[in-house]
């Protein structure tokens, strides 16, 4: 035990591991756990040593940033921070009981999704307007694709002989710190995101008629019809938004574009191994958990033929 000298820094471990992790993750994670490490890790344990963490009550630090954040944000904080202190585990031949760090409970929201008249409302208007951006948002609306996903597409991502679009790659913005950011073009988080969409005829037909109009040869994001020029998230957010204004809808976020491609698919009878595929999702607990949930009246109507 005489190795746990108070002069062990666990910023010092940190930094190591963090070191560590950072030729094993993708450019954008690593500055994630930066982020959480340097904003909400390393302040609270200022200048002590990982002698310290030998007899911690971690519902200490636990309330605290439940005093302050969102159950989501302190998942990810626990989760990094229990990885700092197994790797200092590891290293030194100690334990700190970790099973005493539990997260607190994350409430399940409502999932939000379109109604049939602003679904079609909105898939009216973006079709009629004849223009790539208001298309993008069609295809996440019959596809299910993340935000990050449509905003990185290329034509050459779309095989309309196979009738498919090939999901290989993301765009987003990282945040390195405050009001520090950038963004980048990447694969996507998990392989499961790696993926092929079906797309429908009348999908199939108007990106036909597109790319034939204006001829597209296959780097060209799609979004802007240019090699050069990509719609980064926040800026196509932002122009989903005006068209509901347009359409007199209600403001959403752009995700119930996915929430309502997803919870359609379940209403017609897809089984939510295929659904979890379609959305690229890394397990299919999460589709069941997320959007399968037999109403009462379904239940009722089996219990009947008892």
């Amino acid at each position: 035990m005489n190795i746990f000298r108070k002069s062990i820094s666990f910023k010092t471990e940190t930094n190591d591991w963090l070191a560590f992790k950072k030729n094993v993750i993708k450019k954008s994670t690593y500055f994630r756990y930066k982020y959480l490490i340097d904003n909400y890790i390393l302040p609270f344990f200022k200048n002590k040593s990982i002698y310290y963490f030998l007899n911690y009550d971690f519902n200490v630090y636990i309330n605290y940033l439940s005093s302050i954040l969102a159950p989501k944000t302190i998942k990810d904080i626990l989760l990094i921070f229990k990885a700092i202190l197994r790797y200092i585990e590891r290293k030194y031949s100690v334990s700190y009981k970790l099973d005493l760090i539990s997260c607190p409970k994350q409430e399940q929201n409502e999932i939000k999704i379109l109604k049939d008249d602003e679904r079609k409302k909105l898939e009216k208007y973006c079709t009629e307007s004849n223009s790539l951006k208001n298309m993008g948002i069609l295809i996440c609306l019959n596809t299910g694709l993340r935000l990050g996903e449509i905003c990185a597409l290329t034509w050459n991502n779309i095989d309309l002989d196979e009738d498919c679009i090939i999901i290989n790659k993301t765009i987003q913005r990282v945040y390195k710190g405050k009001n520090n950011t950038f963004i980048q073009l990447d694969t996507p988080k998990t392989k499961k995101s790696m993926r092929k969409v079906p797309i429908s005829k009348k999908i199939h037909n108007q990106l036909k008629l597109l790319k034939n109009i204006n001829n597209y040869c296959g780097d060209e994001y799609f979004l802007t019809g240019s090699k050069e020029r990509y719609v980064e998230p926040r800026t196509y957010q932002r122009l989903f938004k005006k068209c509901l204004k347009i359409c007199n809808l209600n403001d959403y976020n752009f995700h119930i574009l996915r929430h309502t491609f997803a919870t359609n698919c379940i209403k017609i009878g897809m089984d939510a191994k295929s659904l979890s595929e379609l959305l690229g999702h890394s397990d299919v607990n999460i589709t069941l958990n997320r959007y399968v949930h037999s109403s009462y009246n379904i239940q009722k109507k089996y219990l009947d033929k008892l």
